[in-house]
């Protein structure tokens, strides 16, 4: 058994080129999955055979768990998600640092754990996944606390719970210090969910951006990894056409 590809609904519905059929069409090229899909959506893609992988744990990127001041509030929004989840057989939410604010990361790592790992121990006993997601801070998220693979491996590892995982999104990780193959490599065991896009730009998976995806897609199926890869890029083209593309990459047939 090896991976399944998955596709962000947001990104793909961000271009120039809107398709109304955009769920039919990428579960006819082989898709399992789908990330970030509007609630109206979700019985549309259960009737086409599309999973629900990931939606929002809490309502801001920007506002996280690194702030004590916040736990209250993000624990209730994401004990909320956790029920959705667990009630519409959806795979994973996704949690978030916030952004910097007075705290190292030291301490930042610590407030994170602090209100992490009770959910997560919910979030085992329910059966959903909780994905920590390192963010780049040089295009599009400024300020954001949790940047770095080691980052968030500081905290999965602090929590200790096989519910927590990072989300690792090569788009942004390229940004931020590249090293990819190895860097997937020594952290296969922490991450729970991959995200795509082509780096610079966060388009298509094709020759205009630097990372070899390819080589990423072998690697995978080297470690046997079996979640899924999601892919979130704003298409200049054919939303179709490119999912297509970036499908045909990732191709576990290969």
């Amino acid at each position: 058994m090896t991976y399944r590809q998955s596709f962000a609904w947001w990104s793909l519905t961000e271009g120039a080129i809107r398709v109304p059929n955009l769920l039919e069409a990428a579960a006819e090229i082989g898709f399992h999955g789908v990330d970030f899909l509007p609630r109206e959506l979700w019985r549309t893609a259960a009737d086409l055979g599309l999973e629900l992988v990931v939606i929002d744990g809490h309502d801001s990127i920007d506002v996280g768990f690194n702030n004590r001041s916040h736990h209250a509030a993000l624990a209730q929004q994401a004990r909320r998600a956790l029920e959705t989840a667990h009630r519409e057989g959806i795979h994973n939410i996704s949690v978030m640092s916030g952004v910097e604010h007075v705290l190292d990361d030291g301490a930042a790592i610590e407030m994170c754990v602090e209100a992490l790992a009770p959910l997560a121990e919910e979030a085992e006993q329910a059966g959903v996944g909780l994905l920590l997601e390192p963010l780049n801070t040089k295009v599009d998220h400024p300020g954001h606390q949790c940047r770095s693979t080691a980052w968030g491996a500081a905290v999965v590892d602090a929590v200790g719970s096989p519910a927590l995982q990072l989300l690792y999104d090569v788009y942004h990780m390229q940004i931020m210090e590249g090293d990819l193959l190895r860097t997937i490599d020594e952290n296969a065991h922490r991450i729970g969910h991959f995200h795509t896009a082509g780096v610079p730009g966060r388009h298509e998976l094709d020759s205009h951006q630097e990372v070899n995806w390819t080589a990423i897609a072998v690697k995978l199926r080297e470690l046997r990894y079996t979640g899924f890869v999601g892919h979130e890029f704003i298409p200049r083209g054919h939303p179709v056409e490119a999912l297509q593309q970036a499908y045909s990459v990732f191709d576990p047939v290969i």
